[in-house]
């Protein structure tokens, strides 16, 4: 039996092959452009855009029209100062007289008040070439900040350059309620000062005319000060009537004139 014949392991005279290494891995780049999506403009965000813009621009005009308009009044306003220079017109408290001031508490401890009052007040135009032109005016007195009598004036009023124009008018009071504190007080000064403080308060709208120009109406409170009174039959009385009048004393009187401009809710005095 022959014995079984083997390869050599080797061939003889061969060179030795070297194995071939694996092919290495080169590091890819990452293009993030490859897995984008093409780009599609959004319409609706192209017209916000475009209203946002319109809306700029018209915010933008109309500042600077405001703007303009403001700088054009300033500038108007100047130069008719500078030619004209307008004052204010003064107001003067010229006689007060009272006739009634009468305080009657009932039984059930309420004290109600009567008076009658008699004012005469002047008012000077200061300006050469300014006319005022005046509204019904609203009349008040006061006592302790308190009302006491009221009245009006009810004739339109033209005040004509460098001209002084007398006002006369009634005030009154028919059984106006007052509080206990304010009533002790005016007995108090009655009894104490043997005259009462008081103050007179106008109210009244107003345009002024300068050549062919004419403002348009503005609010004014005219303020006067200083006067004190006595009141008939000593004062404090219970209904008692008297035909005696007594005159207020006015000389300390003074009289303050505020523009009072009104925009939308809020009025503006100066």
């Amino acid at each position: 039996m022959a014995d079984p014949v083997y390869p050599p392991s080797k061939p003889k005279g061969a060179a030795a092959v070297k194995p071939t290494p694996p092919p290495t891995n080169k590091p890819q780049l990452y293009n993030p452009n490859l897995n984008r999506h093409p780009y599609r403009p959004n319409p609706n965000i192209y017209h916000r855009n475009r209203r946002r813009s319109y809306f700029c621009l018209c915010c933008f005009w109309s500042i600077l029209i405001i703007i303009l308009l403001l700088l054009l009044a300033t500038i108007t306003g100047c130069i008719l100062y500078l030619l004209y220079r307008p004052h204010r017109p003064t107001f003067s408290i010229t006689a007060l007289k009272i006739s009634q001031f009468n305080l009657t508490t009932t039984s059930d401890d309420t004290t109600r008040l009567t008076s009658n009052l008699n004012l005469t007040l002047s008012t000077k135009n200061p300006n050469k070439k300014v006319v005022f032109y005046y509204d019904p005016i609203t009349i008040t007195c006061l006592s302790e900040e308190t009302q006491i009598a009221n009245g009006s004036f009810t004739n339109s009023l033209v005040s004509n350059p460098n001209n002084i124009t007398i006002i006369r008018s009634s005030l009154y009071s028919n059984s106006l309620l007052l509080e206990s504190t304010i009533v002790n007080q005016i007995r108090s000064d009655l009894k104490k000062k043997s005259r009462l403080s008081l103050k007179i308060l106008l109210d009244t709208e107003a345009r002024v005319k300068i050549e062919s120009i004419r403002t348009k109406k503005v609010g004014i409170r005219i303020e006067c000060e200083g006067i004190h009174s006595l009141v008939p039959n000593g004062g404090g009385g219970k209904s008692k009537n008297s035909s005696t009048s007594v005159a207020a004393t006015v000389s300390d009187a003074k009289c303050k004139v505020d523009l009072r401009i009104k925009i939308w809710k809020w009025t503006f005095s100066s």
